[in-house]
């Protein structure tokens, strides 16, 4: 359990649970439930195993056709619909989405969130979260990632995400196309111009899949990982006593092609937004430095410190509401609560 160090712990504190710390999760008296309703599944069988290092799932030996899904059960609050819905394109691999859609719109734009681990679902659950994320007319979907939550099961202790980071990064790149794949069948988003804010871990997964599917069109990437060698090396995410098998060779050669800073300055200008806290323990100075060094193409948000990120999350998103959106009136950025915003043409 070392590896949730305090430092670790407080940032998770801060930076993911702070805007809803004192919401519930939703009662029966704030929804009506149901559940589960329906299960269906489309085709296909796993011919071959996945590649993790390919960024496009279509290539990497997952079949995209291969789609099993449950409704485990609905929520009906006075604003917006929620959805648990468990998914599942490979063997023992159930992933649980929450799908959020506001009432009154057919086919909302959405926005997918994906968290950093080790977070949880609890933000899920939250009617405020859910009120937040589908104002103005947004669907929202969040999921966790590979090895982490209760996608970690079946699975040696030694086994974590980072130790198995190319599985942790490549299978959850996957999965969000797989999850856009999904949400096209049902049809009642649109999943023609996506947005995706990803935080910690989730930011570099939304910088990878945005770099293989067109259809990621906006990224908010708080506090991403990367640039492997200096995260592996600084970061207190990992445990001393394990560093330095991370630091070896052959396991760089297995991260090298997923490392956003790769791809960065690849990206069409202006759809990628990375956000960055001065203070953030589990990020190390000098990745971030890389992030802003590296990022040509890239909007680059910074914090004098966590309050100030916590305080423009209370509005969370509106970045990404705006470009898939761009007639909404929205906070301007001041207004958000950023304190210094660079951008490089």
């Amino acid at each position: 359990m070392k590896r949730f160090a305090a430092c670790l712990c407080v940032a998770l504190t801060i930076y993911t649970n702070a805007c809803f710390a004192q919401d519930k999760p939703a009662s029966t008296e704030a929804s009506r439930k149901i559940g589960p309703v329906s299960s269906s599944l489309f085709s296909g069988a796993q011919s071959q195993e996945e590649n993790w290092t390919e960024l496009n799932a279509s290539k990497s030996g997952l079949d995209k056709s291969r789609i099993q899904f449950t409704v485990l059960g609905k929520s009906y609050f006075q604003d917006y619909t929620s959805e648990m819905v468990r998914v599942e394109w490979r063997e023992d691999d159930p992933i649980d989405l929450y799908v959020m859609r506001p009432h009154g719109i057919a086919e909302p734009p959405v926005i997918l969130y994906l968290y950093g681990f080790p977070a949880d679902t609890d933000r899920f659950r939250q009617e405020a979260w859910g009120k937040t994320v589908t104002k103005e007319g947004f669907a929202a979907v969040g999921f966790f990632s590979a090895l982490t939550g209760q996608r970690y099961h079946m699975r040696p202790m030694r086994e974590w995400f980072v130790s198995e980071l190319q599985e942790s990064l490549g299978s959850s790149v996957h999965d969000v196309q797989m999850v856009l794949n999904y949400l096209a069948v049902r049809r009642d988003v649109d999943t023609n111009k996506v947005g995706m804010l990803g935080e910690g871990s989730g930011g570099t997964i939304g910088i990878l899949a945005a770099t293989a599917d067109s259809r990621i069109a906006f990224v908010d990437a708080i506090n991403p990982w990367g640039d492997w060698p200096h995260w592996l090396k600084e970061s207190p995410v990992v445990p001393e006593k394990e560093r330095a098998d991370y630091l070896k060779p052959e396991f760089f050669s297995k991260v090298a092609m997923l490392d956003p800073i790769v791809y960065l300055p690849r990206l069409e200008p202006g759809k990628i937004r990375v956000e960055q806290a001065a203070g953030d323990p589990v990020t190390p100075k000098s990745v971030r430095a890389k992030f802003a060094e590296i990022a040509s193409a890239v909007s680059v948000i910074r914090y004098a410190d966590a309050s100030a990120q916590v305080a423009a999350w209370t509005r969370q998103n509106w970045w990404l509401k705006e470009q898939l959106r761009p007639s909404i009136a929205l906070p301007t950025t001041a207004e958000a609560g950023h304190e210094k915003q660079t951008s490089k043409p």
